[in-house]
This record gives structure tokens, C-alpha cells and sequence, in this order.
């Protein structure tokens, strides 16, 4: 193969996005330079930081660039190698991009058994979405078996994770997502105690009614109406794990009413970014991967075929029509 196939960003959206700010190109296959491996991507991982990363604002990282290969966590086989560390035939997760091909110069690289766990998983729960779960409930939100944690977008790759691990912990876990088939996946497949679909209109009933005692923990993906909601339930000295706002990231104001909560309740809140914190995942990774193994940790995929379908099942990912970890299939 002396071409492959890559998606840019092609224009900054100013709210909603939309198709034509992507754009597919095919370029040459470049020459390997000392320490460099050249890896065959087989799947791309689609998260919802990706839209942050499209506005040219300040924030934790720097913007995505114009015209260049769309930001993405990978998984992929090397297939040729001038680096010492790198031998053809290993797997390893890379940031490859939007991409059929990347060229690394094996730094941030993460070898990969295949064999133990199946190769997507290593961008779902035994991967970054796994990492974050694992890290807000280990060092952000810390609840004592008998305590109630409330994980928004419940379904998704990072909140499933949650649940379950909470679960594991002795922890009563009460799940939000949207439509009655993600709600009854969470509770049935799952196993959390509770799960409310926002979508039916009745979002505090609701989970007044399945967290009675209150809420001990918040892990919050969504923002909004949904953080909104969960606030009012929360016991004092309650505790949030801050890991997104995805219902702000078209730029759609996300106000709040129970701010004084966080006074009254004495709450404390942090936002957190997983890889800020490297130095906890090779723990945590361990722990996932036996956990998945052992048939303890269920996942859920979405998955949508070749490159080219990119754009569009990142635009569906943003309206919370994917169930569970959104990847795309490159091989």
C-alpha cells in the first residue's frame, strides 16, 4: 500500500457540527526515519473531547489544527519498524488520528495483548473511557460499600464502567440515560439499581424515586439539566467526579439552578482529565483488563464501518445515539 486514507478538519464549526468541516484525503505512505514504526490502524475511537478540541479556544490542550489529521486514540498492528522497542506484528494503542495509517516515533505507544482481551476494547474499558471511570470513582469520588453514586449518560462508554465498578465496591448505582432500551440495558445487563431515561420528561420524579436516600457520589459526563437534577439529590458532603458537559459542546448554554447546593451540602467537586494522571494507569488498566477477562466488566460497542463513516458516527456520538463505546472499523 503506498497511499492511505486520513480525515482533517477542514473548517471550525461554530456551534452544531456538521459534515463539512471533516474532509477524507488520500496521501503517500512516507519513508521511516531512524525510530520510527509505521502502524496499520485497525480501529479509531470516537469521544466526545474531540469537540472541544475542534474550537480554537483555550483549554486543557491545544486546539486541533486546521488541515491536519483529526485527533483520535487507535488501536493497530505495526507493520514496519526502524525503532529498536517496535517489532512488526505487535499491537499497540497509539494516538493515530482519523487515519488508516500513523507514523510514530514509538513515544506514548502502549504494547497490547490481543489475546487476553479483544483488540477494541483496549479504546473502550480497558482504555481511556475505562481509565476515567476507574480513576474518578478510585481517587475523585472514593464511596464506602452502602453509598449511592448517580453516573450520568449511564450507557455510554465511560458511565458503564462506572456502575460496575461501583457495583463491585458494594455501592448502590443509579444510572441516567436517554430512551427506555439504553434504561433497561443499564439496569438488566448492567446491573445497576436504577436507571432514569431523561427523555420521558419526568427527570427529578424520577430520580427522587430511585435514589430515596439521597446521592453520596456524582459522576458527571452530561452537565446541564441532567447535573441539575442530580445535584438537588445530593447528602451533604456528597462528592462529584466532573468528566464532561457534553450537552454544552455545541456551544448550547447549559444553565443550572442548584449552584447553592455545592454550599449548602458542603459539596466538593472536581474536574479531572485522565491523562493528566499516567501514573495510576497502569494499575488501573490491570485491574480492568482481569476484571473483562474474568467476564466481571461488561462492555458494549458501537461500531461503524471504514474511515469514511467517521464524521457521521461522530455527529450521532454528540446526540447520544450510540450505545456504549463508539469506535470505527479501518480494517
Amino acid at each position: 500500500m503506498n497511499t492511505y486514507q486520513r480525515i482533517v478538519l477542514a473548517s471550525r464549526p461554530q456551534a452544531e457540527v456538521k459534515p463539512e468541516h471533516f474532509r477524507l484525503e488520500t496521501v503517500a505512505v512516507p519513508e521511516l526515519a531512524d525510530g520510527q514504526l509505521l502502524i496499520r490502524n485497525h480501529y479509531l475511537s470516537l469521544d466526545p473531547y474531540m469537540r472541544g478540541r475542534m474550537n480554537d479556544a483555550r483549554s486543557y490542550a491545544a486546539p486541533q489544527a486546521l488541515g491536519e489529521t483529526m485527533i483520535g486514540g487507535t488501536v493497530g498492528e505495526v507493520v514496519a519498524s526502524r525503532h529498536p522497542s517496535f517489532a512488526p506484528g505487535e499491537f499497540v494503542a497509539a494516538m493515530g488520528g482519523w487515519a488508516e495509517m500513523a507514523v510514530s516515533d514509538g513515544a506514548g505507544l502502549r504494547k497490547l495483548d490481543a489475546s487476553g482481551v479483544p483488540l477494541s476494547a483496549h479504546l473502550g474499558v480497558v482504555g481511556m473511557p475505562g481509565m476515567t471511570a476507574w480513576y474518578g470513582l478510585n481517587r475523585i469520588l472514593d464511596l464506602q460499600p452502602g453509598q449511592t453514586v448517580c453516573v450520568s449518560a449511564a450507557s455510554g462508554a465511560v458511565g458503564s464502567a462506572v456502575g460496575q465498578l461501583a457495583k463491585l465496591r458494594g455501592c448502590r448505582a443509579i444510572g441516567i440515560a436517554g430512551g427506555q432500551e439504553k434504561c433497561d440495558h443499564v439496569v438488566r445487563e448492567l446491573g445497576f439499581d436504577a436507571c432514569v431515561d431523561y427523555k420521558a420528561g419526568n427527570l427529578r420524579a424520577d430520580l427522587k424515586a430511585a435514589a430515596p436516600d439521597g446521592i453520596d457520589g456524582i459522576f458527571e459526563n452530561v452537565g446541564g439539566e441532567v447535573f441539575d437534577a442530580a445535584l438537588a439529590r445530593t447528602n451533604p458532603f456528597a462528592r462529584v467526579a466532573l468528566c464532561g458537559m457534553i450537552a454544552g459542546y455545541d456551544g448550547a448554554d447549559i444553565p443550572m439552578r442548584n449552584v447553592r447546593l455545592l454550599l449548602a451540602n458542603r459539596i466538593t467537586l472536581r474536574g479531572f482529565i485522565v491523562t493528566e494522571h499516567l501514573d495510576c494507569w497502569p494499575e488501573g488498566l490491570a485491574e480492568l483488563g482481569a476484571l473483562v477477562a474474568a467476564g466481571r466488566l461488561k462492555y458494549r460497542e458501537t461500531v461503524s464501518q471504514g474511515l469514511a463513516s467517521a464524521p457521521e458516527a461522530f455527529m450521532g456520538l454528540l446526540k447520544g445515539r450510540n450505545f456504549g463505546k463508539q469506535l470505527v472499523k479501518l480494517v
